[in-house]
């Protein structure tokens, strides 16, 4: 008999395997990182927030870096704007990476600041094309209006010069064109209640993020509930303090200085210039929770040297971080180099 044909062996076809790429997600957020601690802060982001939409937060000096790694992570992130938050030396060139990081991922970045910064960061940053609006000439708030001020409504102008107010820079020349379309009172009447709120209610970050909503959608400070009743408390406690002043304060060569117990070391510091008739008042107090001290530093119209330079320079040297303007600034120095920070404050301004 004929042999049947063997049968023909399948071989399974091999299949390949489709890569599936993972879809990128779209770049849409708009986020502003402003300064929680003070009205120009605040008013930086409603203004911001007016113009271009988008999130808020709110951050002190010691919290801006932290904000920041967040944000270079976020791949959603399409524009950031970092307003009123000036940068040491222990912080610069942090700041200048998470910059970098943040344009290798296509985000536009926007920094706005009066603060003195290091001519070298601001090289640095223009390189990378990170936009900057600085000049030590107008507050933040004033550079935000007027930049963007044809994206902003009539209302922004108020919002602006009441920052120009807390910041003692309403005499500037832009800051006093936008304070002459008020009358004077109604503006330093709600730029106080703003202090004085704001200062307040830094331990309510849900207050401080409603406030920058109600200014971004143009209605006066005056106009929030309880607004008067609780910057009615804050003065009252401000007065209380005059009499601690005087007895805590400690007068020395160059400065008058002091540690506060029961308020913020920035609503005592003025009352310790003041009082003491030094050019120089500093108030400090201690934060538990992370072993430092807060420091609030003021210059008088005497004061002949720039507070904010000697006072990033002497805090990055003792392992803190600070600095500011020529006559008002701060530092955040381990508890331990406090009172080597008065000492050498007080040979510095000598």
């Amino acid at each position: 008999m004929p042999k049947k044909p063997a049968p023909k062996k399948t071989v399974p076809k091999k299949t390949t395997k489709k890569t599936v790429k993972k879809a990128t997600p779209k770049k849409t957020k708009v986020l502003c990182i402003s300064h929680k601690e003070d009205a120009d802060g605040i008013s930086s982001a409603a203004l911001v927030r007016q113009a271009f939409g988008g999130d808020s937060i709110l951050v002190d000096y010691p919290g801006q870096m932290e904000a920041l790694r967040d944000a270079a992570d976020d791949e959603k992130l399409k524009s950031l704007f970092v307003c009123d938050l000036g940068l040491s030396k222990k912080t610069q060139d942090e700041f200048i990476s998470l910059m970098s990081t943040l344009r290798k991922n296509k985000v536009t970045v926007t920094y706005i600041d009066h603060h003195d910064i290091d001519p070298k960061v601001i090289k640095s940053l223009k390189r990378i094309k990170v936009k900057i609006i600085h000049d030590v000439g107008e507050c933040t708030a004033v550079h935000v209006y007027n930049t963007f001020k044809s994206k902003l409504d009539d209302h922004a102008t108020f919002v602006a010069a009441c920052a120009a107010i807390s910041d003692y820079m309403e005499d500037r020349p832009i800051g006093e064109k936008l304070l002459r379309m008020y009358d004077r009172d109604l503006a330093m009447i709600n730029s106080t209640m703003l202090t004085y709120n704001i200062k307040g209610r830094q331990k309510n970050p849900d207050f401080l993020l409603e406030l920058v909503k109600h200014l971004a959608d143009s209605k006066f400070p005056h106009d929030l509930p309880d607004f008067f009743a609780y910057a009615q408390l804050q003065a009252a406690k401000n007065a209380e303090m005059i009499p601690k002043v005087k007895k805590g304060m400690t007068v020395l060569k160059n400065l008058a200085h002091m540690e506060v117990l029961d308020s913020g070391a920035g609503a005592a510091v003025n009352c310790v210039l003041g009082l003491s008739g030094k050019d120089v008042g500093v108030a400090y107090k201690e934060r538990v929770d992370y072993g430092n001290y807060a420091i609030s530093v003021r210059g008088s119209a005497d004061c002949k040297v720039h507070l904010g330079k000697i006072v990033n320079s002497l805090s990055a040297d003792l392992g803190g971080s600070g600095g500011g303007h020529g006559r008002a600034c701060g530092a955040v120095v381990p508890k331990p180099k406090m009172r080597q920070f008065i000492t050498e404050l007080n040979k510095k301004i000598g």
